[in-house]
């Protein structure tokens, strides 16, 4: 792998980025990347002719539109197509520029919203998709499929993981269009340096949710694209080729909100808005499968909140106070 030529799409976003560090630190000198501005990844000529002038012996699928509840509320056409595109174009120019692997990256809201926990990667397509997030949960559902119909039709090597809720550095921490960790640690820091002094949270906090550090994710993304097709064949099914990618290990909102607390050192008191919804009751993915392929997490969820307070801290001096 270490002199393989590797495209890495979407190396500015926090999986992405974090995968290039993970890459960089493992002594690859050759990737390639390119900006928003520099490659339109919808537009189907131009990643044709990227892909066609590059030819890259391994592609990295990291790229996609992401948001949380609102965002995905508000924009969800642009959730779809965008998404939908750049899966689309990436897999196909990849394949017709001959090269032979490539490794996708999903999200757990591909799985039934009533799906039984924790989430087996044999729970895709049994069931209707939770409504909010259906749009993107549709796009990384054909990206799956993308990769399975390549691999059947001309014997690629297209593999597919599906990680948990990621937190981490390069995170976004917009209050509104953030996900729940980077939006309490948002709340939490500027009820601190406001002296607010309570913070109001959504819902009752007995929802639970399980949560893996980005590092852990990038780390399990070159382990699986690592290893040996196979090993890979003999944990998948051609049909059912993806492989959740998380802790194994849940906790409330409560304890992660108190845990952030902590973490920012907020000394006021927190206040549950019950008539705010608490979204799904529980989403755990069931890991087996890549732990029987040689793959754990490292990093603990208080260690890993730890760090990304740290560096949201030194990367958001615009919310510190003066």
């Amino acid at each position: 792998m270490a002199d393989k030529k590797i495209y890495l799409a979407g190396h500015r976003g926090m999986v992405g980025a974090a995968v290039l560090r993970q890459l960089q630190a493992a002594g690859h000198d050759n990737i390639v990347v390119r900006t928003h501005d520099e490659l339109d990844l919808t537009d189907q000529s131009a990643v044709r002719e990227f892909m066609q002038t590059q030819k890259p012996d391994q592609v990295i699928l990291a790229a996609a539109k992401v948001g949380g509840i609102h965002a995905n509320n508000q924009y969800p056409a642009e959730f779809i197509y965008q998404n939908l595109m750049m899966e689309a174009n990436i897999i196909h120019q990849a394949w017709a520029a001959g090269c032979r692997e490539l490794l996708f990256l999903g999200s757990s809201c591909i799985y039934p919203k009533f799906a039984e926990q924790p989430m087996r990667e044999s729970a895709l397509l049994t069931g209707i998709l939770e409504s909010t997030n259906e749009p993107y949960a549709i796009a990384k559902i054909a990206g799956i499929k993308l990769c399975e119909s390549y691999n059947r039709q001309y014997d690629t090597d297209y593999r597919s993981v599906m990680p948990t809720n990621l937190y981490g550095e390069n995170d976004n921490f917009h209050l509104e269009n953030s996900h729940v960790i980077p939006a309490m640690i948002r709340k939490f820091h500027d009820a601190k340096m406001s002296g607010a002094p309570t913070v109001t949270l959504w819902g009752t906090g007995k929802a639970m949710r399980e949560f893996l550090h980005v590092d852990d994710m990038a780390a399990a993304c070159l382990h699986v694209l690592g290893l040996p097709k196979p090993a890979y064949q003999a944990a998948t099914e051609p049909m059912l080729s993806h492989l959740n990618v998380g802790t194994g290990e849940d906790v409330t909102i409560r304890q992660l909100a108190e845990t952030i607390q902590a973490v920012v050192g907020f000394e006021g008191d927190i206040v549950w808005d019950s008539t705010k919804p608490d979204g799904t009751p529980r989403k755990l993915m069931d890991n087996a499968k890549l732990r029987s392929l040689g793959w754990q997490p490292t990093i603990g969820l208080e260690q890993g909140l730890k760090t990304t307070y740290q560096w949201f801290v030194r990367h958001h001096g615009d919310f510190k106070s003066h």
